[in-house]
């Protein structure tokens, strides 16, 4: 059977980006990282309500084709990542090689120049991203760090923690580097060691159960 199409890019409102109306998912991974991040994505619904921005570490000497490939394996919407773009439920946006993403107060994404400093050996880097979603979307944040190594994440899964979000980390044997989960679980900030078909599962639940206290708030 042919997948369903996939839904139009949703409009969402700069202010409503910047009250973290809607959960942000935010991924790191490095080596073994298609695997793990087309796993988990392939499991997530079409009308996911949150959104997800991903950074890998890639060669910065070739374009990625890192979208293109998991637009083919998940439901939601896949978007190279450009400063301009916004947030929106059931999106996913990829750094591209060679620049930090970050996330601005109105749910804006920008990308740094290819010249920025490297963090943990790498650009883009976990560090950014995290850091930035947690200072807009506080509680409504969960960092996901998978397989990897450098200990990417484990400054930013402090930061999300700090802010009442939720740290997810993939375990030992489902990881093909374990260094990246390793050092976020270290910190004592990871709420959650799971195997990589749990991720995906978890993720449901979580952004679920935060959208639902939403509701719940707003009728208040």
């Amino acid at each position: 059977m042919p997948p369903s199409p996939k839904p139009s890019a949703r409009k969402t409102s700069a202010n409503a980006s910047a009250r973290g109306a809607f959960p942000v998912v935010a991924m790191a991974a490095s080596v073994g990282g298609l695997k793990a991040l087309s796993a988990i994505l392939s499991v997530l619904p079409a009308d996911f309500p949150a959104a997800i921005a991903i950074v890998m570490h890639l060669s910065p000497d070739h374009d990625s084709v890192l979208a293109e490939i998991l637009d083919r394996r998940t439901l939601l919407v896949v978007k190279k990542a450009h400063t301009g773009d916004v947030l929106c439920q059931s999106c996913l946006f990829v750094a591209p090689p060679n620049h930090h993403l970050f996330v601005a107060d109105s749910g804006r994404l920008e990308l740094s120049s290819s010249s920025a400093e490297k963090v943990h050996y790498a650009r883009p880097s976990a560090e950014p991203l995290f850091a930035s979603v947690a200072a807009v979307y506080r509680k409504n944040a969960i960092a996901v760090v998978l397989t990897g190594g450098d200990g990417d994440g484990s400054f930013g899964v402090q930061i999300i923690k700090n802010q009442g979000g939720r740290v997810i980390a993939q375990d030992r044997p489902t990881s093909e580097d374990f260094s990246m989960p390793k050092t976020a679980i270290e910190t004592g900030d990871v709420d959650f060691i799971l195997p990589l078909d749990k991720i995906g599962p978890k993720l449901i639940e979580l952004v679920g159960a935060l959208v639902q206290m939403s509701r719940s708030n707003t009728v208040q």
